[in-house]
């Protein structure tokens, strides 16, 4: 069984991915813990996105 991700669900994912590295971005976390958050949700862009937003450094306005 082949799975492929496109269309509408996959620039749903895209843009998950932006809005994370974003807030990872913003967060108040160390450079390289940044750094490995964004390879992750680069690497591993659905999982990576659900454990950041469950496990993630959160922004410095929270």
């Amino acid at each position: 069984m082949d799975i492929k991700v496109g269309g509408i669900f996959g620039f749903l994912i895209f843009v998950a991915d932006i809005w994370a590295i974003i807030n990872i971005l913003g967060s108040s976390a160390d450079n390289v813990k940044k750094l490995l958050w964004i390879l992750l949700v680069l690497f591993l862009p659905l999982l990576g996105v659900v454990i950041w937003f469950f496990a993630g450094p959160r922004s410095s306005s929270r």
